[in-house]
């Protein structure tokens, strides 16, 4: 057959990080690759309560069609959530999404033209980046240091460059490098977006998942025009195969993502609406995500000691204050996927750091997850990796 294609069909390649979790599969290798969650973790009892009271008591509107914006009820409870970060919000500032991942889709198709222009971070997530790329734009990626993106190389990027639609970030425990923003770049994130007269696009995924110190605002606290769009979701503090997330914003821009999704897939599961929304109002969603905040800061402990104890001293990483991951940064010589191949042949798996880079040319890094394996088999799994890295340099 001569099947004719989108063009954007070009752009669309399968997740890297997907197929390498396919070698990971094997349940003899510790694999500290995917983005998982702790499958522990998820409230399987209290679901179950939850889905058959759901279903006696609203089981023909839990079925049926609903509104594009979502299930009133919860869309309240994420509002008010999100007073914790200093946004204050209201019913009509919420789209549930299928995921946060949806809402970046959402992002590409509501912002870009081909050919236009997306500032990241650098690295940044891939995820993201796979989902602006169907939409055909070039990326601008900022340096980032210990405190965020670099703010002189983001303004000099927004005074030279044109067709700028969107700055992404994700300024708390940033995916893949763990680190978080100072409450300084926040500001001055809004400041030059001000200037410029362009969107952001925060994506929050885990700020709710902090182990130590204050949780600082979200860029959207300091949104004084409205060109903030906050993407969050329930996958890494919830469920993630319920496939709940949601969208922020105010008047014009946020209705550009509801009609976006009118067209995608009408609405978000009902049942898992309902369901969510029922677990918040019969048990204490803040206390599930202290327990889980309790099991990933012991292990993101003893990963951050035995890297300490068996990794070259030329090798560095990021000691995250929260999330689920830690990012590794091998000499300049050093090739990630090199090292991969390596490990898997000591059953470790880690994912290499080069996808998270738009514009590629960076090797020697490495992504971590410390969520998703138990304390024993993290202590096994670095100390392999660790004696592969000593191989290798």
């Amino acid at each position: 057959m001569n099947i004719k294609y989108a063009d954007r069909m070009k752009n669309m390649k399968a997740s890297e990080i997907r197929e390498l979790l396919k070698l990971a599969e094997k349940p003899e290798i510790i694999s500290f690759a995917g983005g998982f969650p702790a499958a522990e973790m998820f409230p399987v009892e209290a679901m179950k309560i939850v889905a058959v009271k759901v279903l006696e008591e609203q089981g023909e509107k839990a079925l049926q069609y609903s509104a594009t914006e979502g299930f009133k009820p919860l869309r309240e409870k994420i509002a008010k959530r999100m007073k914790a970060i200093g946004v204050e919000a209201g019913i009509d500032n919420v789209l549930i999404t299928s995921g946060s991942q949806q809402g970046l889709d959402f992002a590409g198709k509501v912002f870009l033209n081909e050919g236009d222009i997306v500032i990241t971070e650098k690295p940044s997530y891939l995820g993201a980046i796979m989902a602006f790329k169907a939409y055909s734009p070039q990326f601008v990626d900022i340096p980032m240091d210990d405190d965020g993106m670099e703010m002189d190389q983001l303004e000099e990027a927004l005074k030279t460059k044109e067709n700028v639609k969107f700055i992404y970030v994700i300024p708390d425990f940033q995916n893949p490098t763990g680190k978080t923003w100072s409450v300084e770049r926040r500001k001055k994130l809004i400041e030059l977006a001000n200037r410029f007269d362009i969107p952001i696009v925060e994506d929050n995924p885990y700020g709710e998942l902090r182990f130590e110190g204050e949780r600082p605002p979200a860029v959207k606290a300091f949104d004084t025009e409205g060109r903030v769009i906050y993407l969050g979701t329930f996958s890494k503090t919830f469920c993630p195969g319920l496939r709940l997330g949601w969208t922020l914003g105010e008047g014009e821009l946020l209705n550009k993502f509801v009609l976006v999704k009118q067209g995608s897939d009408l609405h978000t599961s009902s049942l898992s609406q309902q369901e969510l929304n029922c677990f918040m109002e019969d048990y204490d969603m803040d206390e599930h995500i202290e327990k889980i905040k309790e099991v990933y800061r012991k292990r993101r402990d003893i990963m951050m000691k035995t890297m300490e104890e068996t990794f070259p001293k030329s090798v560095t990483f990021v000691h995250p204050k929260g999330g689920l991951f830690t990012w590794v940064e091998m000499p300049p010589h050093m090739n990630a996927r090199d090292v991969f191949k390596k490990a898997i042949e000591h059953n470790v798996a880690f994912v290499p750091g080069d996808s998270f880079y738009p514009n590629g040319g960076v090797h020697n890094t490495m992504r971590i997850n410390y969520c998703t394996m138990p304390e024993d088999k993290i202590v096994e799994g670095i100390t392999k990796l660790g004696k592969v890295l000593h191989e290798m340099i």
